[in-house]
């Protein structure tokens, strides 16, 4: 090489590497970091949950984490609950059923019906304080009758196995059915099957059509074990509609776990 040569690639230095650049947010959610970034609490914990898990950046729970309580320290419920959420698994701190107990409770003091809801979990399981029933149900029922759906199914769930309160299957059927109409898949289920055991396969199956999109591997599989006991009742497309969604549900949770692995606690 000449010297000439030489001399120009070192003048020249390393070639620059290309800059990633990142694609814009879409309007909606740069609309939402503009109203978080101008103190308004709601979107404070939204943009958090953008943080947290979008498709459109790297997730940021640590940054994720700043946010939520940003607004908590104004006294808003729903960053309580998030920052509860953030304790419960993990994300962007140390993982502390304690800690997620004591911001549940007080998102549930602040009337947040999530938090409330997650709070009744820990107390029913007895995770991270010890296990109290009774508290659970008054829980559960104060968030049911806020109309938090998911709060009536496991409340009608007390009513049906008779857990500190008298056996009711018609008041769990009752609450079962006022989850199911408010889009709990869960609840929508469990009303499915009270209708199956009482014969009304027909209607059984409409619930459990409006609960597949959203059901998780655990419920999908128990309709999968239904569905044989039903016979000929059972439209042989619909059966195969089960197994396709479970099949599907199975592949996103795999999916959401490597994630979660890929991703810093």
């Amino acid at each position: 090489m000449s010297r000439t040569l030489f001399g120009k690639l070192l003048r020249r230095g390393p070639r620059p590497r290309p800059r990633t650049v990142r694609p814009a947010l879409p309007d909606d959610i740069q609309a939402i970091r503009q109203r978080a970034l101008l103190g308004h609490h709601l979107e404070q914990v939204l943009w958090g949950k953008v943080l947290l898990n979008s498709q459109f950046m790297p997730p940021d729970p640590k940054a994720a984490l700043v946010w939520f309580r940003m607004a908590a320290d104004a006294g808003y419920g729903p960053a309580h609950n998030m920052l509860g959420r953030c304790s419960h698994f993990g994300w962007g701190c140390p993982r502390s059923l304690e800690d997620a107990g004591q911001h549940y409770a007080r998102a549930a003091q602040l009337g947040d019906n999530w938090g409330r809801y997650n709070l009744a979990i820990l107390t029913m399981r007895g995770l991270g304080r010890p296990q109290d029933l009774p508290t659970a149900f008054a829980l559960f029922r104060t968030g049911a009758e806020a109309g938090h759906a998911k709060s009536m199914n496991i409340m009608a769930r007390f009513y049906e196995e008779g857990w500190v309160v008298n056996q009711d299957r018609a008041m769990a059927r009752q609450w079962y059915h006022r989850s199911a109409q408010e889009g709990d898949y869960r609840g929508q289920h469990n009303y499915a099957t009270l209708l199956a055991e009482a014969g009304d396969v027909q209607q059984a199956l409409h619930w459990w059509e409006q609960a597949l999109p959203d059901a998780t591997p655990d419920v999908l599989l128990a309709v999968e074990r239904i569905l044989p006991q039903l016979g000929k009742a059972v439209p042989a497309d619909f059966a195969t509609k089960v197994a396709t969604r479970l099949e599907q549900a199975l592949r996103e949770r795999e999916t959401a776990r490597q994630n979660d692995d890929s991703c810093e606690p």
